[in-house]
């Protein structure tokens, strides 16, 4: 099967960080359709993991997710950034440390009924603090180093429940870049 067939698009808002547009396409299957789509410039997220084995996790106020969740570093990458670069930028804002090694995990795609975001995933390994620097909307009340077994437990348990952190975990364990339980 071949891709949609794009008929119209319409910006119906320009956001700070992505758009909502509405397309009229034509499926692969031959219907026709109406989409609205939120426009996304991508982003990456980070699995750190420490000298000791273990995995740097946020906990973070997100206000579309009622309040607190713990998840990895991650951020939305500027216009003209290469994704390294952002995974870079948003390790030291976030969990205020720097690596020396960045594994590619590949890509995700977080709501891919309806929005273009493509999160490139990594793992970092040899951690060195440097100063966090948040940015203004951004509210992190803890920075932890973790065990495996105990990440893996409180994804199972529902205490993790985002997406991206849960899917870099998955990748870090399956292609053998995270120690055993």
């Amino acid at each position: 099967m071949g891709a949609a067939k794009l008929k119209s698009r319409k910006r119906i808002h320009a956001g700070r960080v992505f758009d909502f547009e509405l397309r009229e396409v034509e499926l692969p299957n031959g219907v026709d359709c109406r989409l609205e789509l939120i426009v996304h410039p991508g982003a990456a997220a980070i699995l750190p993991v420490t000298d000791a084995g273990e995995i740097l996790l946020l906990r973070q106020y997100r206000h579309a997710a009622g309040g607190e969740i713990w998840e990895i570093p991650a951020g939305t990458r500027e216009k003209g950034e290469e994704l390294i670069a952002c995974a870079r930028r948003e390790l030291a804002e976030e969990a205020g440390v720097v690596a020396d090694d960045y594994v590619d995990l590949g890509d995700c795609l977080p709501l891919a009924a309806y929005s273009t975001e493509r999160i490139h995933l990594f793992l970092a390994r040899g951690l060195h603090e440097v100063e966090q620097q948040l940015e203004q909307d951004e509210v992190i009340t803890e920075v932890t180093a973790l065990p495996v077994a105990r990440v893996g437990e409180m994804i199972l348990a529902g205490e993790i429940a985002d997406a991206k952190t849960i899917i870099a975990f998955a990748r870090g364990q399956l292609g053998g870049w995270l120690p055993g339980p």
